[in-house]
């Protein structure tokens, strides 16, 4: 018997491929079990139970007419059950950038820090501005930037970026990536902007300010000197086509295991070596990822299977010191730190994800069965680097953001910022131990934010960076 729940559908303007957004109503996030199992609903970069203001807990999805329709047959001998539907038309997408306003890397990026209160940014940074406005930070301020070592299923070469701890790549101990899920818009520039803003405050001598948070020249310098790798754009065939078709594109564009419609392309946040092959490793009732090639979920045809996820693992080599990684993504306004395949404890060390003896009992959350291992002094740590990083966005004055365990209603297997984690225990201590965060800025499967929304989630996203970086550096960088 399913749980009893109430939903009610909020619509907006028809989407390519026909996805609403959707908010499903429950009495607790236990309700939303049955439903967040399906691996054939879009419950965006993970299913999300916010509590409402009415005692109820609410689920963020993006589903079709007929998965709505299945919804509501499959629990019509619910009684409590409503679905209402109400066409909510939304303001105009913030427009993608035409032609290239750094001009082929000639010009650099200004972000919103050094510039007065109220200044806005005009549109998103298509695919080549993004390469070029990185080309623009090599050009004024002598960043470094370097090819990736494989090319994308559509043939494109990638590059990651770094500044301010000088050439010795050991010297180097933060790790930011944007744009692994294509249609998750302005991360990209949320990061670039913000590398652009410490590079011009160092260069002026002065500040940041980001609404009504500020930074000193001093805590510009401490950041940049902590060394900055970037990665600001890890799914360029997957960005490019979403910024084309406006089809909420999540996955890469590989069609080799699909070659139309939904069965094309990777979860590149499923393709990560941990816990990959998650048939193994989970419990049968729980879904971290799919294995069907037309979910959004899909998580390839083995561990790192993708050459932008490759790319992403390539850069610990080049960088052996880092020690600090944030994933960036939206639209859910979380801050999320390990572990993402069950809850996490500080007692039962033989209690990982290691072990053999545990494999098939993963995933479910809030049982006794398993528990992730984590070391009390690194959960400690994360956290209060998490909880600094939200302080700050919410000091801003846009929103609220929330601190917490990657698990949340929900497992995933395969996540950057679990691979990044595990690799110490996974290579066993040969590695420098790294902590994994993703940041979700914006509203719950708000993908395409209106003018306003991008440029308030870059000085959300820009303020929240610089306190992860003073945070990290006050709990340690070796």
């Amino acid at each position: 018997m399913k749980h009893t729940l109430v939903a009610s559908l909020a619509f907006a303007a028809a989407l390519a491929r026909e996805l609403l957004p959707v908010k499903i109503l429950a009495p607790s996030a236990d309700h939303f079990r049955d439903i967040v199992s399906n691996d054939t609903y879009d419950f965006g970069c993970r299913p999300v139970a916010r509590p409402t203001a009415d005692g109820q807990m609410e689920l963020h999805a993006l589903l079709t007419r007929d998965q709505m329709a299945y919804l509501n047959h499959e629990y019509r001998s619910v009684d409590t059950i409503s679905i209402r539907e109400s066409l909510v038309k939304r303001a105009t997408p913030a427009p993608i950038g035409a032609g290239d306003r750094f001009q082929a890397g000639t010009v650099a990026p200004v972000g919103l820090g050094t510039k007065p209160g109220g200044t806005t940014i005009a549109s998103i940074m298509n695919v080549a501005e993004i390469k070029s406005a990185v080309g623009g930070l090599v050009a004024k301020y002598g960043v470094a930037s370097y090819n990736l070592p494989y090319t994308t299923f559509n043939g494109a070469t990638q590059y990651a970026a770094y500044v301010g701890a000088g050439a010795d790549t050991s010297k180097y101990h933060l790790y930011l990536s944007a744009a692994v899920h294509a249609r998750e818009r302005g991360g990209p520039d949320n990061l670039v902007y913000w590398v652009a803003d410490l590079l011009a405050a160092n260069a002026s001598g002065g500040g940041l300010t980001y609404g009504k948070k500020t930074y000193t020249n001093a805590q510009v310098r401490s950041v940049l000197a902590a060394g900055i790798v970037f990665f600001p754009l890890v799914n360029p065939d997957g960005v490019a086509y979403d910024q084309s078709s406006g089809a909420l594109w999540r996955k890469n564009r590989s069609t080799r295991s699909g070659s139309s419609g939904s069965s094309v392309g990777v979860d590149i946040n499923r393709n990560f070596d941990f816990l990959w092959n998650f048939k193994k490793y989970f419990a049968s009732s729980v879904a971290p990822a799919s294995a069907s090639p037309s979910s959004e979920t899909f998580y390839g045809t083995a561990a790192a299977s993708e050459p932008e996820t490759k790319n992403h693992v390539s850069v610990y080599d080049k960088f052996p010191k880092i020690r600090w990684f944030l994933d960036i993504h939206s639209a859910a306004g979380d801050m999320l730190y390990s572990w993402g395949d069950d809850d996490d404890q500080s007692t039962n060390t033989a209690m990982s994800f290691l072990s053999a003896a545990y494999d098939g009992k993963r995933g479910t959350v809030g049982d006794t069965a398993y528990k992730e291992y984590i070391p009390s002094a690194d959960l400690t740590a994360i956290k209060q680097v998490a909880a600094a990083t939200v302080a700050a966005m919410k000091a801003v004055g846009g929103r609220s953001y929330v601190s917490q365990q990657s698990v949340g209603l929900y497992p995933t297997s395969g996540a950057s910022d679990d691979y990044a984690f595990s690799r110490y225990w996974a290579k066993g201590g040969a590695v420098n131990k790294v902590y994994g965060y993703t940041m979700e800025f914006g509203y719950s499967t708000n993908f395409y934010p209106t003018l306003a929304e991008f440029n308030q989630n870059i000085l959300d996203t820009n303020a929240g960076f610089t306190d992860w970086a003073l945070a990290a550096i006050a709990v340690g960088l070796e």
